[in-house]
């Protein structure tokens, strides 16, 4: 009986190792997916001193690497898809980043990839109108900026505030220094399309990025 007992549990113990090995040999040959993480991230922190970042988007251009990489190309002031696509002269745009901007009303902020052709930037506002009305939550209030964004949006506004670009350090470096451009901001050359965030400097951030009133009332056009 006790041959028989020593046995059984050897007999456990083998039938378990072989279980254990066999599972070993399964997740090595199909191994677990890591869920990618990705910290790259143009434009300001929330809370971020404006000056900070603008000496933060400075140094981002100091590279000895030739390599092309994306960069953010923050405006002083509103522009419209074509102002926008002169001011890039040549180095390729492959996100439009607009808002309409309205005294004291907060607007959504609208991303639109393009594939770098002059249509495909100068079609951007009309594109970013029909995301205008899926931005807004329920109310009146809502109701009303979804219309008449979507109606400025429409009309060719000048509601660009940021492009994300490709180009090499020396291009957005010549870049940074043309009419119009309040900052540009480089990730580096291993940075993946899609897989970085874009925060806009609004031309309304003067000394620190925090959220904008939102107590003035809302234009009837």
């Amino acid at each position: 009986m006790r041959t028989s007992g020593v046995s059984g549990v050897l007999g456990g113990v083998v039938a378990a190792a072989l279980v254990v090995g066999s599972l070993a040999v399964v997740g090595h040959l199909n191994p677990v997916r890591q869920l990618s993480v990705s910290t790259d991230r143009l434009g300001p922190d929330s809370g971020e001193q404006v000056t900070d970042y603008l000496a933060r988007a400075e140094a981002s251009l100091r590279s000895d690497n030739t390599e092309p990489r994306w960069g953010s190309v923050s405006f002083d002031r509103e522009l419209t898809a074509e102002q926008a696509y002169a001011v890039a002269d040549g180095i390729r745009i492959s996100q439009v980043v607009l808002r309409v901007p309205l005294d004291r009303v907060q607007t959504p902020i609208l991303t639109v990839g393009v594939p770098g052709s002059e249509r495909s930037v100068l079609n951007s506002t009309a594109r970013a109108a029909s995301q205008a009305t899926e931005s807004f939550g329920a109310g009146d209030r809502q109701a009303q900026i979804a219309a008449v964004s979507q109606r400025r949006l429409l009309d060719g506004c000048a509601c660009v505030v940021t492009v994300v670009v490709r180009g090499t350090p020396a291009e957005l470096t010549e870049l940074a220094g043309r009419a119009d451009v309040r900052a540009v901001q480089a990730l580096p050359p291993d940075a993946v399309s899609g897989k970085f965030a874009v925060e806009p400097l609004l031309p309304e951030y003067v000394d620190v990025v925090a959220p904008l009133p939102d107590d003035g009332p809302v234009p009837a056009e």
